[in-house]
């Protein structure tokens, strides 16, 4: 199977192979993966052919692969036949930017594009989980000077597409952040001086446990009950003085 995907068809794959034959590991995997029997498949297992098979057909450098006979490796051409129109997939959140200065390759990498729209969709969520299609208009590009190259059967390749030689989904309107209702000013009206204090209005007069018995008053001096009474005339006589 690797033999198959590295040396002979990793355009089939989604795959592009470097000048010296390599493909990241991950990506490789990412493509493995897309068949549910090979989902199991980590990077352990691929060393693991490469310790106990005897003249393994494949080689590791660092976080790269390849294999080592490459003899019917498709090579990269100039194309000369090309559909009208080829799909490619970018990130959603590059999405804006792509619109105002057009699709371009990052460094060292191509624009990878596929005349079908499955298969540009399934590449696209190797990068994002909800990746956006675009659908290259193939002579509006050529128009402005870009060339179009092709890698095996199914893949094409290009550095820039620009704005004009796509179209694209409209752009989703941003989510608003929900109207939240206007805050009540503070009431600042008996707020103290100093924070941490506060004060007590002259008027205020704490009250007793007991009804009708005032224990303090506003200048915060203890009133005697018996002596509050005696001086209102509300103390009672003892039965023996009446």
């Amino acid at each position: 199977m690797l033999t198959y995907v590295l040396a002979r068809r990793p355009d089939e794959f989604g795959l592009l192979p470097d000048a010296d034959g390599y493909v990241k590991i991950k990506d490789l995997l990412k493509a493995l993966h897309e068949d549910e029997g090979l989902r199991y498949v980590n990077r352990s297992h691929i060393a693991e052919i490469i310790l106990s098979v005897p003249g393994a057909p494949i080689e590791i450098s660092e976080n790269r692969i390849r294999a080592r006979s490459r003899e019917l490796l498709p090579a990269t051409t100039e194309a000369e036949s090309l559909p009208k129109v080829l799909f490619t997939a970018i990130r959603r959140r590059a999405y804006a930017v792509v619109l105002e200065r057009g699709v371009q390759a990052a460094d060292n990498a191509r624009i990878v594009m596929s005349p079908s729209r499955e298969v540009a969709e399934r590449l696209g969520k190797r990068i994002d989980p909800e990746p956006v299609i675009l659908t290259v208009l193939v002579q509006s590009c050529r128009n402005q000077g870009v060339t179009f190259e092709q890698a095996g059967e199914d893949l094409f390749l290009a550095d820039l597409i620009p704005p004009g030689g796509f179209s694209a989904p409209l752009l989703p309107l941003e989510k608003r952040p929900e109207a939240r209702p206007p805050e009540k000013p503070a009431d600042t009206s008996r707020r103290p001086e100093t924070p941490g204090s506060f004060t007590i209005d002259a008027g205020d007069v704490l009250q007793s446990h007991a009804p009708d018995y005032r224990r303090r008053t506003a200048q915060g001096k203890k009133i005697d009950p018996k002596r509050f009474k005696r001086e209102k005339g509300l103390r009672e006589k003892p039965p023996w003085r009446k």
